[in-house]
Formats: structure tokens, sequence, C-alpha cells
């Protein structure tokens, strides 16, 4: 791997990844410079932030040249064209180890890709390497460190895909939620955070904790860059019976176009509002104050405090299943925090998961008010900015009752804690409304970025 000679990141890791597609297309960027590029930015960054799993330097390289010479050829090329991806790793990749953060899988190599990496490499995308995840996608942690501060958690279970986008590493990121595993680690990271509508974008290929929660999504620097890597993920798989046959939305184009109307957003407290941060509470009331009449505060029906235990029920239900066979070959190397959940999930009475899986719908049901008013609810994405310490991954008790009803959610880092380290604004859409709800996510991030412009500087 190339040493870089300053932590500055070469100036083209500063472009947005639909520049550097744009660049790339017209041949002004050869694919080979930028992996380079995202390779010595590694280099730097790397050993602070300790976002990989597996990375080989020449891998990276191979593909790009490869790439550059089929631009050459004159044929067409695909929408993410020479664009570093990194993917958790419990994503499969062909010939490329895929660990799940486990030691029980230690040198595992799959002989197929996951689908969505066989859409990635379809459209032309540089498959970077393996970023860290928490244990099995739970809730021990892996090595990785904050990039704003090493002495805090990342965020996870998509811990690393955050981390490395956050440092300049690579633009594009994929990774998964059951919780809060997308939003969370985006918002302590300071990056764009997407989880799709539950369904949109097939699993097969990844690694299954929780098949009723289980949701894919992406990590970029702009909403634009989340929306291009996004609709190239959608569509239909008869591998996953989530999906379903309806034509994946124009996620770029939607996103980027201009709001026909000025957005509404609806301010909702979630369950356990009580564990909010006074920063985030504060930073909350500024945001709707700044509003004005585009915003209200809506209450959510009584049924959501229930809400966290039935997703946890779920959860740890059907993980109880899913890890099976990695309890069965060595329960000893799992975590404490792991086996808890596994046990809890062995003790839940079938007729009590049986009524659980009821809840997505009647909670989504509930939203229907909230929804007629509004164009996206607005929330905090985390109780606060990402707390000291790499013991835990901090709380999604913000994230998972949107996972459990099936929603589209985005984080966008428009606050900074009084430590300076970033905190996010979560917007939460209808199901099947991604598109719409980037769209409503990119008017809110315009809408404060200019604010932040005109505000006088000081001495």
């Amino acid at each position: 791997m190339a040493a870089s000679s300053s932590n500055e990141p070469n100036p083209i890791l500063e472009l947005s990844a639909l520049e550097l597609r744009d660049r790339l297309a017209r041949g002004a960027l050869r694919a080979a410079d930028l992996a380079q590029a995202c390779l010595d930015r590694i280099a730097a960054r790397e050993p602070e932030v300790q976002a990989w799993a597996w990375l080989d330097s020449e891998h990276v390289l191979k593909q790009a040249r490869a790439l550059d010479e089929y631009r050459a050829s004159g044929r067409a090329i695909g929408p993410l064209h020479g664009l570093p991806v990194a993917l958790k790793d419990i994503i499969d990749t062909r010939r490329i180890p895929t660990e799940n953060g486990t030691p029980l899988d230690a040198g595992r190599v799959p002989t197929e890709d996951a689908h969505v990496v066989e859409r990635l490499r379809a459209a032309g995308a540089i498959i970077m390497g393996k970023t860290v995840t928490a244990e099995l996608a739970f809730l021990h942690p892996g090595k990785t460190r904050n990039p704003h501060d090493p002495g805090h958690t990342p965020g996870g279970s998509s811990s690393g895909s955050a981390a490395a986008v956050a440092a300049g590493m690579v633009p594009l990121a994929v990774g998964t939620q059951t919780g809060g595993s997308v939003i969370r680690p985006a918002a302590y990271c300071g990056v764009v955070g997407f989880k799709a509508s539950f369904g949109a974008i097939p699993r097969t290929g990844i690694l299954s904790q929780s098949p009723s929660l289980d949701t894919v999504g992406v990590f970029a620097r702009t909403i634009e860059d989340a929306a291009m890597l996004a609709e190239c993920l959608y569509g239909h798989d008869r591998g996953d019976p989530a999906t379903d046959v309806t034509p994946p939305p124009r996620m770029l184009s939607t996103a980027s176009a201009e709001a026909p109307v000025t957005p509404m957003f609806a301010f909702v407290r979630p369950p356990q509002w009580d564990s909010a941060d006074p920063q985030t509470e504060a930073a909350m009331r500024e945001l709707t104050d700044a509003l004005g009449e585009q915003c209200f505060e809506a209450v959510l029906p009584n049924a959501f405090e229930e809400a966290t235990g039935i997703r946890e029920q779920i959860n740890f239900a059907e993980m109880a299943k899913c890890y099976y066979h990695y309890e069965k070959r060595g329960r000893d190397q799992l975590s404490e925090v792991l086996r808890t959940a596994i046990d809890k999930g062995k003790e839940t009475p079938a007729r009590d998961y049986i009524a659980a899986l009821d809840w997505p719908d009647v909670l989504y049901a509930g939203l229907g008010e909230v929804f007629e008013r509004c164009d996206a609810i607005l929330t905090p994405a985390t109780p606060g900015p990402a707390p000291a310490g790499l013991e835990s991954t901090g709380s999604s008790i913000f994230n998972g009752v949107w996972t459990l009803c099936g929603t589209p959610a985005v984080t966008v880092p428009l606050l900074e804690a009084e430590n300076g380290l970033p905190m996010g604004v979560q917007l939460v859409g209808r199901r099947g409304d991604d598109a719409r709800l980037l769209r409503t996510a990119r008017w809110l991030a315009l809408r404060f970025a200019t604010e932040k412009t005109q505000e006088p500087a000081h001495a």
C-alpha cells in the first residue's frame, strides 16, 4: 500500500461521488488514480481509525485498471463506473473473505457474491474491501474508532462503513440495519446514512440476523450520493421473499429535484425520549423553531410505547434461530451480550413471537394521521453525540422503532455537540416513499447549509 505524504486528503477526495462519477465518465479522471488516492488516504488514516476488516491494494488497483481499459474501448459504462465502494463484512464477496465479525468465521471465503455485490459490479463500482462490523452485526464492538475522536465509538454495527466514509477513505459504503446499525454510526461519524424501506433492497448473500427486520442501507457524504448508490441496489430478487416486483424508484433524479412545494415536517419525540441528552433536546428545539410554520409537533399513539420491547422480541427470537449454528459451533467464542440475546430469543413463547409479527403493520397504521399532514417525520438520530469509550456502540433507542415499522429513514449531519462531535437529524418517510424522503432531506440540508453560510463571522 502506498504511503501518504500528508494527512491531508488528495483534493479529488473532496469531490462528491456524483462529481467523481462525471469526471470518470468523460475521461477527466482515471479510475486507477481515484483508487490510488483512496488507498493513500487509507494508509494515512487507517492506523488510527481501523475501519477495514479486509483490504488488498493490488486487488483494488486491478479492478480500477480493468475499468479504465473498459472505458477506453468505447463501450457503455455503468452508473457507478470507477467509484470505490466499501462493504460491511457481513456481505458475501466471491473469493474475498467475509468473516462476519466473529472468530467462528475466520478464513471464510464465499464462492458467490451477495446480490447487492452483483449489482455493484454490474454498475461498474470498484469493490474497495470489507469494513469492520460489530460481532455478527449485533452489539459487541469491533476495533473501529470514531474518525472525529478516536476515544469515542463510531457506532455500530456498520462501524467501519460509516467511519471509512467519514475519514475520506471511500466516497460510498454499504451497510445493514436491524435496529439502528446504519443511522446510528452515520450520525456519530457525521455522514449521511440512509436505510431503505424494508424489502426494497435484496438481502440475498448477506448475514441473516432477523429476517423480519434486516434492511440494507448506504453511507455517503451527500444525499445525492446516497441516492445514486441506493438506486443501483433496489429491485426484486427471487432469493429474498421480502422484495417485490414493483419497478425500482428513480432515486437520484427524484432526490436531486426541487421539491414542488415547501416540505412540511412533523417533530416527534420517540419512545424513551427521557434518554435524550439535553444538547439533543436544545438542538432539536432550535431546529424546529427555525422551521417555523413548516414544522408541527405530533404525538405518537400509545402503542408505540411497546415498540422497543416488541422489536427486541422479534429480533432475539429470530436471532436464536439464525445463529443456532454459531452457538453450536462455539458458544464460548460468542460475546456475553450476544449469548444473552440468543438465550432470551430461545425463551420467547411461539405465540408471543407470532403476535409480535403483527406489530409492524399496526404501528405503521398508527402513523397514518401524521403522514397525512407532513412530508417527513423529524426526530433525533441518536440520544446524543458518540459516547466516550469503545466498550459499546452507543444506543439505537431512537432508531429501532422505525426499523420495526419498515419505513425509510435518513440521517443528515446538521448538528454539532458542545465537544465538537457531529450529531444527526433523522427523517422518516412513508413505506416505499424512499426517493421523496431523500428529496425532503436534501431540502432540509440545503436550507440549513445556506443559513450557516449567512451567519456573521465571529471575531
